[in-house]
């Protein structure tokens, strides 16, 4: 069964995340959004890991689990999300001579191996102040220690080549796999974009090829799940069917991913956010990496990053490789289209949920639903904005160190139209 999976989102325990990151706050959101299966976020929290074993139940002995009340949404449709056990884990250490900072996500096949490991990490590191906790051990004692407890753990690289806080990032990252995972390189067996890269730039890195793709939201709010996921073919829904899938880059079981588009990721071009100042890579590299601006180092971001790295030529695609679509959130084009700053603002999010109820779920109506149907509901602007999504027929301004950029749907001149009577 085609399923949506995004896996890797946030708790209202870790820092800078909505309080509306409850465990049914996630679970109404993916309704509404069309995820089929999400990551339970933040289980080394111990505040959170409380709730995952008193709020959810397991589905059998699937290692997947869902809420234990059980209740129909407001179309009358029972519950059906699923909780697949993770988290995401920082780690801050020192291999070959650097300071690394990196960021792993973490998948478990049940509850009591979550607890075990968080029993170990409790002993030694503080896993209380934060729901993404920073821990002093380096990727490869990681790997090992989760491993160690249970075979089926799965760990990869979170938002890959984020400057910052990445395997491949420019501040603080490595050149390859195995300068980072060293002897357990040969137990990663995915990787996940992030928002500010795309799979056709990650199919540049030949290295990549052997892992499986993975792209998920890393959610800091209920409105930004599924902003980026994963639609796999399912036919058991378990925890091992998903881990097969994933160890085996069994392509013919992911139909697509579901992507940001890129050049809205806070990190797709080099600049300094400070200064004001943003430039593609042949820019940065006339400049030397140094911002004209302040005269100190520029932010190197994903773009020049994979440009750095790549073995491959742009528009290469590996053989097999599974499909990609390029989204942008149903309530932005509703707020274009009603040209209103807020996506959050009371007649976007009115206009949201009267779609929402009358078409369907958020990723049919951006990907599937007939543009008749959405004119006839949500009028000819909405229905002019998924359509130019859907073609990529948008404005785009990069983002750049830690900014995220804009990617507009309709013209200044056009957004004066609103209140006219104007089909596109």
């Amino acid at each position: 069964m085609k399923t949506v999976l995004d896996l890797h989102l946030h708790s209202k325990y870790s820092r800078a995340c909505s309080p509306q990151l409850t465990l049914s706050g996630i679970e109404a959101a993916c309704r509404t959004k069309g995820v089929g299966i999400v990551g339970s976020a933040d289980f080394t929290y111990p505040a959170w890991f409380s709730a995952l074993k008193n709020e959810l139940v397991e589905v059998g002995n699937s290692g997947l689990y869902e809420l234990r009340a059980a209740s129909a949404d407001s179309y009358g449709e029972p519950k059906a999300v699923k909780f697949l056990l993770s988290t995401e884990l920082a780690l801050i250490y020192k291999a070959g001579g650097k300071a690394r900072r990196i960021h792993l996500v973490v998948h478990a096949p049940n509850l009591p191996a979550v607890k075990e490991l968080n029993d170990f990490l409790d002993k030694y590191y503080n896993i209380r102040s934060d729901g993404r906790p920073i821990l002093g051990m380096g990727a490869p004692d990681l790997v090992k220690l989760c491993l160690s407890i249970h075979p089926q753990f799965l760990i990869y690289p979170a938002h890959i080549w984020t400057p910052w806080f990445s395997v491949f990032g420019s501040k603080s990252g490595f050149d390859s796999l195995e300068e980072c995972f060293g002897d357990e390189t040969e137990n990663i067996y995915a990787y996940e974009t992030g928002l500010s890269s795309d799979p056709e730039m990650n199919w540049r890195v030949s290295a990549l090829d052997k892992l499986t793709l993975l792209s998920n939201s890393d959610a800091h709010s209920p409105a930004n799940i599924a902003r980026e996921a994963n639609v796999f073919d399912l036919n058991e829904f378990s925890y091992t069917e998903i881990y097969d899938i994933i160890k085996n880059k069994l392509n013919e079981k992911i139909l697509d991913t579901i992507e940001f588009y890129p050049e809205e990721g806070m990190y797709h071009w080099d600049g300094h956010r400070d200064c004001g100042f943003s430039c593609e890579p042949r820019e940065a590299i006339k400049l030397k990496g140094i911002c004209p601006v302040c005269k100190k180092p520029l932010t190197i971001g994903v773009a020049n990053r994979v440009e750095e790295l790549a073995d491959r030529p742009v528009g290469y695609r590996p053989e097999g490789a599974s499909d990609f679509k390029k989204l942008v959130e149903l309530d932005k084009i509703i707020a274009e289209s009603l040209n209103i700053k807020s996506r959050q603002s009371k007649q976007v999010q009115s206009e949201y949920s009267r779609l929402i109820k009358a078409l369907g779920n958020e990723l049919y109506i951006l990907l599937d639903a007939d543009l008749a149907e959405i004119v006839k509901v949500g009028g000819a602007r909405v229905a002019e904005g998924i359509r130019r999504v859907r073609e990529g027929q948008l404005i785009i301004k990069p983002g750049f160190d830690g900014q995220y950029g804009e990617v507009r749907i309709f013209s200044e001149a056009e957004k004066k139209q609103v209140g006219q009577s104007v089909l596109f």
